[in-house]
């Protein structure tokens, strides 16, 4: 996550971060339908305003860090070193994420969506804004639409490569897997060449 760097940017920051902590330790304590927004500002002092000023809807306390997410995948396409290829980048990318969701410590948050239709529904119309982000960014780093069939299909394969690795009993060797059929699908692509 970038850090802030006014101190009134400084404070939303503070604000957000607690709202979200707070809600998730509500959640995680009572279950996600038992606790309503307003039961989340009330506990974390805030207005249900300030809270919606924050987050969209009550199923985003849950994704609190969803930027962080879409903004990395982001950064590996077009953060990359002159001469690293785009699959191999995405594929680091992808393992770190994955590193994150099966460690320990998210388990609890694991079980929490996977409890709540309303949030696996959530995650999953989040997975679909991330591949076209994920898209677009091909595209910009290639010079092409963003509407090429080919980088829309390869960041629905990068996303749907993390949604399989998380939910596999051995996440890195699924991570691989998933990216040798990304890695054969870009390089059979007319867009692959142009990358060299």
């Amino acid at each position: 996550m970038i850090e802030p760097s006014g101190r009134r940017e400084r404070k939303k920051a503070a604000t957000r971060q607690k709202i979200a902590d707070t809600a998730l330790r509500l959640f995680l304590e009572r279950g996600y339908d038992d606790v309503g927004i307003r039961d989340v500002a009330a506990e974390a002092d805030v207005a249900v305003t300030t809270l919606f000023s924050h987050f969209a809807a009550k199923e985003a306390l849950v994704f609190e860090r969803d930027q962080g997410f879409e903004h990395g995948l982001v950064r590996a396409v077009a953060d990359r070193a002159p001469g690293e290829q785009l699959i191999p980048a995405l594929r680091q990318e992808i393992h770190a994420l994955v590193r994150h969701c099966t460690a320990p410590e998210a388990a609890p948050v694991r079980s929490l969506i996977m409890s709540s239709p309303a949030l696996r529904e959530h995650e999953q119309s989040m997975r679909m804004r991330h591949a076209d982000t994920l898209a677009a960014a091909i595209a910009a780093d290639l010079g092409v639409p963003e509407t090429s069939t080919a980088c829309r299909t390869i960041a629905r394969f990068v996303i749907d490569a993390y949604g399989l690795a998380c939910e596999a009993d051995e996440p890195g060797d699924a991570v691989d897997e998933v990216f040798r059929m990304i890695e054969a699908a870009w390089d059979a692509s007319r867009l692959a060449p142009r990358l060299s």
